[in-house]
């Protein structure tokens, strides 16, 4: 059983739609009933609502004896069972699903190479794609809507019957119809390629501004992420004498990675605590020891969920680090992957964490310190994360370009905390405040075309 922290991997991994014959040779079909009952059994003896979303867990029991002929008819009857608890974590995964989810922690995957889940609306909407993958070269962003794949709308569609339909061989193309914010709707074809799975994307752990460590974990899904971050460090640390680690758009992984890398920064410290069905609270601690005791800023925004909370979270409360930008997402829940013995599997919340202090961020998400907020005129005059610009392709901007407002702030604050820091140069200094002053101007302009346009009504 593997902890998780994670939006759906369906969302981290889109690759063929079709379940392969190996895998149907490899795990023989269960009994229809047996399958059904051992995904019964999982929730009743794991689940952590024990009230089942306000329902008698034993009137699903036997409800579809009778109709269990098939193992689609055990799928559907699961799905349909699962779908009462009202818990978007809590998922059956088909065999390739689950199949995928173990890829996507052996850090490769097929795919388009983005990260999907379901909004407010419950409408499919695209997290984040994967930097270097078909996604991110077609220039998908995060929040944009997936209205169709290849001419099929997906409204009422699930996360995993998405993902399904977006899957496909190798060197095969899909079509999405996407809505972008104040856009008209576009259609863009991709071409699925294998995906690998990186942490840390190349060439985002670097120095910057003289002597600050800059590090961009984009992910904690992967078994190589406490190993990517260990490298990272060892290449940086001759000339760092802080670090800022960036999380802004993390959706999350592992929990186990979570606690080995808050385990690097803190001694002798609780982590994380998790409250399971019964109300039990285990707490975690982290050595003595540390591998790394230089001044930290965080980097967070409404997109760093899960294991990216747990991290932040772990670091703040024990007052190793400050937390730098906006509010986080709000996922403090923990899901078990368990094996059916058919090669699917289901994913079961079977906790709740809370971060050192005790506070349960679920829905509720982690205030930072410095709180950089960033409107629609931020991302408009390019002032938002340098990884994502919507003005100019990907890979133009670069981390030391003082135009990310919340980055500069991270640097204000940890270049505070490092004696004889060397200050940014005149030249960037004067860029700036150049680019402080057009964004006031954009934003005074829009201010009088809204009274302008509010005067007409």
């Amino acid at each position: 059983m593997i902890l998780a922290l994670s939006f759906s991997t369906a969302a981290l991994a889109l690759p063929k739609a079709e379940e392969p014959e190996t895998l149907k040779e490899e795990y023989p079909d269960l009994p229809p009933k047996i399958l059904y009952d051992r995904v019964w059994k999982l929730i009743k003896n794991d689940y952590v609502d024990q009230t089942f979303n306000e329902q008698d867990w034993k009137i699903w029991r036997h409800r579809y004896d009778e109709q269990l002929k098939t193992r689609d008819d055990a799928v559907k009857a699961v799905e349909t069972m699962v779908a009462s608890l009202g818990d978007r974590y809590t998922r059956y995964l088909d065999r390739k699903a689950f199949e995928e989810e173990k890829e996507s922690i052996e850090a490769e995957l097929t795919g388009v190479g983005i990260q999907i889940g379901l909004d407010k609306s419950q409408r499919v909407v695209i997290i984040a794609p994967i930097e270097g993958t078909p996604g991110s070269k077609a220039d998908l962003r995060p929040n944009d809507l997936i209205l169709e794949i290849d001419g099929k709308n997906t409204a009422g569609l699930s996360i995993e019957e998405a993902a399904k339909r977006i899957r496909g061989p190798v060197d095969t193309s899909v079509t999405l119809t996407i809505k972008r914010e104040n856009k008209k709707k576009f259609k863009v074809t991709i071409v699925r390629a294998v995906i690998p799975i990186k942490s840390i994307p190349d060439g985002q752990a670097k120095i910057i501004f003289d002597d600050i460590g800059y590090i961009r974990l984009s992910t904690f899904i992967s078994k190589d992420t406490v190993q990517e971050l260990i490298d990272a460090m060892a290449n940086l640390e001759p000339k760092a004498k802080g670090y800022i680690i960036d999380l802004r758009n993390n959706p999350g992984g592992l929990l186990n990675n979570a606690m080995i890398i808050s385990d690097m920064f803190l001694g002798d410290a609780v982590i994380v605590s998790t409250v399971n069905k019964d109300d039990y609270v285990s707490s975690y601690t982290s050595r003595p020891t540390v591998n790394c005791d230089k001044p930290m800023v965080l980097l967070i925004n409404s997109n760093s969920a899960s294991a990216s909370e747990i991290f932040s979270g772990a670091l703040r409360d024990n007052g190793r680090a400050e937390l730098v930008g906006m509010k986080s997402y709000g996922k403090g829940l923990v899901q078990a992957i368990n094996k059916l013995g058919d090669g699917s599997g289901i994913n079961v919340t079977i906790a709740r964490y809370l971060t050192p202090n005790k506070t349960d961020i679920n829905k509720k998400g982690i205030k930072p310190d410095h709180e950089v907020k960033l409107k629609k005129i931020d991302y408009e005059e390019s002032r938002g994360p340098w990884f994502f610009d919507p003005n100019v392709p990907y890979g133009t901007r670069v981390p030391e370009d003082g135009q990310d407002k919340q980055l500069m702030k991270a640097l204000e604050v940890l270049k505070s905390k490092i004696p004889a820091s060397p200050t940014i140069s005149a030249e960037l200094v004067a860029k700036i405040a150049e680019l402080d002053k057009k964004l006031e101007a954009a934003k005074e302009k829009a201010k009088k075309e809204k009274e302008k346009k509010d005067a007409k009504k």
